[in-house]
C-alpha cells in the first residue's frame, strides 16, 4: 500500500473538533447504486495512492479522508477487520447501568425503530468508549451485523474497525454519515450507517452514541437528520430529567436544610447543587467517585460531613463533629405505591421508593439479620450463585442510597440500626412480580418469611421486626 497522506483538513492535535454541517455522500434515493459505485473506486485509488487531488469529484469527503488516514496511520488492514473482544456479559451489564442514556433508551428507540424496521436497519447505542451497549431493529439485519461482529459488546471505534458512522462520529464530535465504500474495510462495503454523539447536557461530557445501520441499498438520505434530530431530543430529555430530580431533592432537603445551623448543601450523586442555607449556592461540588457517609475534605470548602439524603446528599461544611448515624429503618413492602424504605436520623426522616432489585435485597437482609455473602445472595436472588458481581454492584448502589444503614463483610443492616419490615396481608402479594429463589420461598412459607425456621435471632444493636 502506498503511504502517501490523503488530503485533510488543518489543525493541532489535541483541538476539540467543530460541529460540522450535515453532510451525505448521497444527494437522492436515486443516487444511491451509483454513489456506491463512484465511492468503490475512490476507495481504490486512496488505498493504492493514485487519488488525484486535482479531481476533487474523486476525492473522498472531507470527514472520510481524515477517518481514512487515521485508520491508515494506526494500520487497520482494510481486506480483514481485527478480532473483536466482546464485553463479558457481567461488564456489558455494568456498563449499561451505569450510564446515562439507559434513561433516554425508551424514547430513542420509540422515535428510530419504527423508521428502522420500515427502512430495513437496527439502533444501535454504544458508550463514549465506541462499545455497543444496545442494538433492536430488524431481525435479518441484526443476523447481517452479526457477520460482521457488530454485536452486543462489540467495540466498534476506528481504531477497531475502520471509518464508520460511530467511531468516527466519536472522533470528529459531530453527526456522521458512512455510505458503502467510504468504510475502510471492505466487509463493510455493503453496508451504510448514520451515528450522532450524544453529550451530557449539564457539562458537556461525551455519553456515547446513537445510530442507525443497514444494507446501503435501503439507505435513505434523510437518515442522517433523524439520527441527529433524535439525539438532540435525547440530550433535551436528559436536561429536563436532571432538573425533575433536582427539584425533588430541593422538596425533601428543604425542611432538614431549615433545621441546619450554619452552612450547608443539598447536591445530588454527582454533586449538583439542588439547595443551599447560609451560603451562595455553587452550580456543582466536586464529590469523590463514590462518596461515603461521615468527615470528608472537599477541595474547595476543607472539612464537611456528608450524610445521605434521598436522592442525594447533605453536605455540612466546617469541622465534622461526632454525628450519630441513622437508627431505625422501616422496610415497607405492602404498601400500595411499591416498596418504600424510610430511614430516621439526626436529621429527621425521608423516604426513598425502590426499584424491585432494592426491594428484593434489602427483604433478603432483614430476612437474614446475621447477613448474607455476595454469593448467599446471589442464589436467593438468581438461584446462581456465581453471579456475585451484579450483587455486588446493586449493594454498592444501595449503600448510596442508604449510607450508615447497610454494612458489608457480610452485607447486613449496620449495627445500631433498628429494622422494622412490614410485609403483605397475604405472602402471596410479597413482591408480587419477583422471580427471586428467596422471594418465592418467602411466599410459599405463609407467613412472608423465607422457609425454614423464624429468622435467627439478631445480633447485638439490630433489631428486626418481623
Amino acid at each position: 500500500m502506498n503511504d502517501r497522506p490523503i488530503e485533510r483538513a488543518g489543525g493541532r492535535a489535541g483541538d476539540r473538533p467543530a460541529e460540522r454541517p450535515l453532510e451525505s455522500a448521497v444527494r437522492s434515493a436515486q443516487d444511491i447504486r451509483e454513489t456506491a459505485r463512484r465511492l468503490s473506486g475512490v476507495h481504490e485509488a486512496a488505498l493504492t495512492g493514485e487519488l488525484a487531488s486535482e479531481a476533487p469529484r474523486d476525492a473522498p469527503r472531507t470527514v472520510i479522508g481524515e477517518s481514512w488516514q487515521r485508520v491508515l496511520d494506526r494500520g487497520v488492514d482494510p481486506e480483514r477487520a481485527s478480532d473483536q473482544n466482546l464485553l463479558s456479559v457481567a461488564e456489558l451489564e455494568h456498563r449499561r447501568q451505569r450510564s446515562r442514556l439507559t434513561s433516554v433508551l425508551p424514547m430513542l428507540g420509540g422515535e428510530l425503530l419504527p423508521s428502522a424496521d420500515a427502512a430495513q436497519q437496527i439502533m444501535v447505542v454504544t458508550d463514549a468508549e465506541g462499545r455497543v451497549l444496545w442494538r433492536d431493529g430488524s431481525a435479518p439485519i441484526r443476523r447481517m451485523a452479526d457477520r460482521l461482529g457488530f454485536d452486543k459488546g462489540a467495540d466498534w471505534t476506528e481504531g477497531a474497525v475502520g471509518t464508520n458512522a460511530i467511531g468516527t462520529a466519536l472522533v470528529a464530535g459531530s453527526p456522521v454519515l458512512v455510505h458503502s465504500a467510504e468504510h475502510f474495510l471492505r466487509s463493510h462495503h455493503q453496508w451504510t450507517c448514520a451515528a450522532a454523539p450524544l453529550h451530557d447536557p449539564r457539562d458537556g461530557r461525551l455519553l456515547g452514541t446513537v445510530d442507525l445501520s443497514g444494507p446501503a441499498h435501503s439507505f435513505h438520505p434523510t437518515t442522517l437528520a433523524l439520527v441527529s434530530a433524535v439525539a438532540r431530543l435525547a440530550e433535551g430529555e436528559l436536561r429536563t430529567r436532571h432538573h425533575a430530580s433536582l427539584d425533588r431533592l430541593r422538596a425533601s432537603a428543604a425542611p432538614v436544610l431549615a433545621r441546619i445551623g450554619g452552612r450547608a448543601l443539598a447536591v445530588d450523586p454527582h454533586g449538583w447543587t439542588a439547595a443551599v442555607t447560609g451560603m451562595t449556592p455553587p452550580d456543582r461540588v466536586a464529590l469523590p467517585r463514590e462518596p461515603e457517609a461521615g468527615p470528608l475534605w472537599l477541595p474547595r470548602y476543607g472539612m464537611c460531613t456528608l450524610e445521605p439524603l434521598p436522592g442525594g446528599w447533605l453536605i455540612r461544611l466546617g469541622r465534622p463533629e461526632p454525628v450519630p448515624g441513622p437508627h431505625r429503618v422501616v422496610l415497607d413492602l405492602g404498601g400500595a405505591g411499591g416498596p418504600v424504605v424510610t430511614v430516621t436520623g439526626p436529621a429527621g426522616s425521608w423516604s426513598h421508593a425502590l426499584t424491585p432489585r432494592h426491594a428484593e435485597l434489602l427483604f433478603l437482609l432483614a430476612a437474614h439479620p446475621r447477613g448474607r455473602s455476595a454469593a448467599e445472595l446471589a442464589r436467593d436472588v438468581f438461584g446462581d450463585g456465581g453471579r456475585t458481581v451484579t450483587v455486588r454492584a446493586e449493594l454498592s448502589r444501595l449503600r448510596r442510597h442508604l449510607a450508615g444503614v447497610l454494612a458489608h463483610r457480610p452485607y447486613r443492616f449496620a449495627d445500631g440500626v433498628e429494622v422494622e419490615l412490614r410485609l403483605p396481608a397475604r405472602p402471596v402479594e410479597l413482591l408480587p412480580h419477583s422471580t427471586a429463589p428467596g422471594v418465592l420461598a418467602a411466599r410459599r412459607s405463609g407467613d412472608g418469611r423465607p422457609g425454614g425456621p423464624p429468622p435467627e435471632n439478631p445480633v447485638r444493636g439490630r433489631t428486626p421486626l418481623l
